[in-house]
């Protein structure tokens, strides 16, 4: 079985890549009211995974760091506002939230608030290898809880990747919302474009069907083998014993043979006699739940952004008093 494979996997033996934000942005570029920082993913060959252009920005005054995304060239940056613009209603612990989109005249971006973290190769490069299974199952149980809420709104997220995933130290948080959509229409192919991780993309979404929620089952299914191996599509054997049968289930080819979300997170995080099948992932989040070298990466990012160079503001002069007459 062809393996696909992304950013942890292309880091030297026992050398740990520098931590996104990992290089500084061009020197005074702006985009929408935003002043650039630094990218947040990698540039490499890998980079193709990532379904779109991921900055970390801040307000003219510095008052508000952002996490900024752009359209990649390739995909169409109509669908991909389209695909941000929906994103506003996509709500959850779990979710990335969408605060701030472009105008409609202007070229796309959209912006939510800024909180250290390294997207999910990164923190496999970090840490060295696949995460521990205790990390994979928190996670996997957050992000299926984020989806189940998702779904039963009626929303599908059509973006769930590898590199879609932000490692926070409250949790995984979800980004890269509409991505499928954004690479094409229904009814074309997508496989192969640009931003879309081959191996996150159920079959029935790469043949140019219309994104539904067994397709966001099936991309989670790939991000927790990922996380626990270090590629998306394993063999049976590589996966831990106690995920196997989870994690082959959501990566089934027939839609009809998936869990839903909902399921999924029970199977990762069974609720207790005090819990609702929706409120179980927070209690997999526990002090340790991220490897120690992941927890060090996300305190020098923060101590990085503290210290970057705040855009130098003019001062405010006080306007000149006038000169009244001396009375006579």
């Amino acid at each position: 079985m062809e393996r696909s494979r992304t950013q942890g996997d292309s880091a030297p033996s026992g050398a740990a890549p520098r931590t996104a934000p990992n290089r500084p942005a061009a020197p005074d570029r702006r985009i929408g009211p935003y002043r650039l920082i630094t990218r947040l993913d990698p540039p490499g060959p890998a980079g193709s995974a990532v379904s779109c252009r991921r900055f970390v920005a801040r307000t003219p005054d510095g008052g508000r760091t952002v996490l900024l995304s752009t359209p990649l060239p390739g995909t169409d940056p109509a669908r991909f506002a389209a695909e941000a613009t929906a994103a506003r209603h996509l709500l959850g612990p779990w979710i990335a939230p969408v605060t701030d989109v472009a105008e409609p005249a202007a070229p796309a971006w959209y912006a939510s608030p800024y909180v250290p973290a390294l997207p999910l190769p990164v923190a496999l490069a970090v840490h060295g290898g696949p995460l521990p299974e205790a990390t994979v199952r928190a996670v996997g149980a957050a992000l299926a809880e984020g989806l189940a809420a998702a779904h039963s709104q009626g929303l599908t997220h059509a973006g769930v990747s590898p590199a879609a995933v932000l490692l926070t130290a409250d949790g995984p948080k979800l980004t890269c919302f509409g991505a499928v959509r954004a690479a094409a229409a229904d009814g074309e192919p997508r496989t192969g474009l640009p931003g879309l991780d081959p191996g996150s993309l159920a079959p029935e979404q790469a043949s140019g069907g219309r994104p539904r929620p067994p397709g966001d089952v099936f991309a989670l299914g790939a991000v927790l083998a990922y996380a626990a191996t270090g590629h998306t599509v394993p063999e049976r054997e590589e996966l831990p014993p106690a995920l196997r049968p989870v994690v082959s289930s959501c990566l089934a080819r027939d839609p009809a043979d998936r869990p839903t979300a909902a399921a999924l997170m029970e199977a990762l995080a069974p609720p207790t006699a005090h819990q609702t099948v929706l409120n179980s992932a927070g209690t997999l989040l526990t002090p340790g739940w991220l490897p120690g070298r992941v927890v060090a990466a996300l305190a020098r990012q923060s101590a990085e952004l503290l210290a970057a160079e705040l855009p130098v503001v003019p001062e405010q002069t006080a306007p000149a008093e006038r000169a009244t007459p001396a009375r006579t």
